[in-house]
């Protein structure tokens, strides 16, 4: 293999979508790109977190997005994307990618989520070209914390097993995902590569902040309390709503801010509808994104009760960097917890505890040190562990130094 090898990223989702997936494999394009290496995408129409095409998607087309060439396959994307309706939309788009017209590239990069798409197009992967397998997500974990069948939680078990196992190397954004791939999954360790997500939310001016809170109509005595991203079962936002009803009750000086869309939008909007307290806006673009989250007190993630090992939240790389205290709503022994106190950027409460999560945002908005504080250190953790140019030299040394005589973690 030449030492810059041509690659094919295949993934359900790129830019121009601006949450969950999407900015890590639109980063890695992009970067990979800009170190001289051929790159091609093989990507879904947007249609995240909306879970809604955009008019005039065509059954394949062609661009270019930062010098990278993208190519975009229509599937199959349901308006309520759970259980079945979801399985056969990945499975619409792994057979997209099974068929698709590619020259051989070098190197295959299966992103996952979508486990099904991967493990389908791993199929037309020949044997002499190398596979690697970038894991944003654990499907199994996924299924069995937010409440899912236990045997289709086993079966999706083995299909990862397999999958990762099939793979010449797969790339994690945790440690603990590695561990997990290892002892429960039974793949290599040798094979496993650790590679945090990065910060992609740029640094751009913002207005003062002032100027943002008042935009939104948030007063300047209250507390504002954000969480942005996706509204899906596995963030639990009705937590949420539940700790602005009893902030009202207590008339206490907090707002909760819910920015995004997503699955449970809809529903969480008619929970919220006479919680004055509680605002549920539209997703926004970065400059917007940047401002919201500088004129914010305090950053939020929450998660449902359970939800532990799954997945790292996207979001906290993009709070890290705005400097803004967080609170998490999570397990406590998980590894959005972990991820928070590594960073020393916040506090931790537990899960499904409303009140909990209100007793923690009126702690730290009554103490204007600390919150400086740990925005500070969230920053500094970002500045010194998230930093896009590591992410992306660890991912060029990969695909550049895989050959069958190389499989040692870098």
């Amino acid at each position: 293999m030449t030492s810059r090898p041509r690659i094919a990223i295949l993934g359900l989702n790129y830019a121009p979508e601006h949450t969950g997936i999407a900015p890590y494999t639109t980063g890695l394009a992009t970067g990979l790109r800009q170190q001289g290496i051929a790159v091609r995408v093989f990507t879904a129409h947007p249609h995240y977190p909306e879970w809604r095409l955009r008019e005039g998607s065509a059954w394949t087309s062609h661009e270019y997005l930062n010098d990278v060439p993208v190519t975009r396959l229509l599937h199959y994307v349901p308006t309520s994307p759970k259980g079945i309706k979801r399985l056969i939309s990945e499975i619409a788009f792994g057979l997209r990618l099974l068929f698709a017209g590619m020259e051989q590239p070098d190197v295959y990069i299966a992103v996952s989520p979508a486990l099904f798409s991967s493990a389908i197009a791993s199929l037309r992967i020949p044997k002499e070209k190398k596979f690697v397998i970038w894991v944003q997500d654990i499907y199994s974990l996924g299924v069995s914390e937010t409440g899912g069948n236990g045997t289709v939680a086993k079966i999706i078990s083995k299909l990862e097993s397999k999958v990762f196992k099939r793979a010449d190397r797969v790339v994690v954004i945790h440690e603990r995902f590695a561990s997990y791939l290892t002892n429960v999954l039974d793949v290599p360790n040798e094979r496993i590569s650790v590679i945090p997500n990065w910060t992609h939310l740029r640094d751009l001016p913002t207005p003062p902040r002032g100027h943002t809170r008042a935009s939104h109509g948030w007063g300047p005595n209250e507390a504002i309390i954000l969480h942005t991203g996706n509204m899906g079962l596995k963030q639990g936002l009705e937590n949420v709503i539940e700790a602005a009803r009893l902030a009202e009750e207590q008339h206490a000086p907090i707002r909760f801010v819910l920015v995004g869309d997503g699955s449970e939008r809809e529903r969480l909007a008619r929970l919220a509808k006479d919680v004055r307290n509680c605002d549920i806006l539209p997703p926004l673009d970065d400059a917007q994104f940047a401002a919201a989250l500088s004129a914010a007190d305090i950053l939020l993630v929450n998660e449902k009760a359970g939800v532990s090992e799954m997945a790292v939240p996207s979001k906290l790389t993009s709070y890290f960097s705005a400097g803004r205290p967080i609170v998490a709503a999570t397990d406590p022994n998980g590894v959005t917890a972990e991820e928070v106190k590594a960073a020393k950027a916040g506090l931790v409460v537990t899960a499904g505890d409303p009140q909990a999560l209100l007793d923690a945002v009126m702690s730290m908005s009554a103490n204007a040190g600390q919150s400086e504080q740990l925005g500070r250190n969230g920053r500094s953790y970002r500045e010194a562990v998230l930093s896009a140019e590591s992410a992306i030299q660890k991912f060029t040394a990969v695909v550049t130094g895989m050959s069958k005589d190389s499989m040692s973690r870098p």
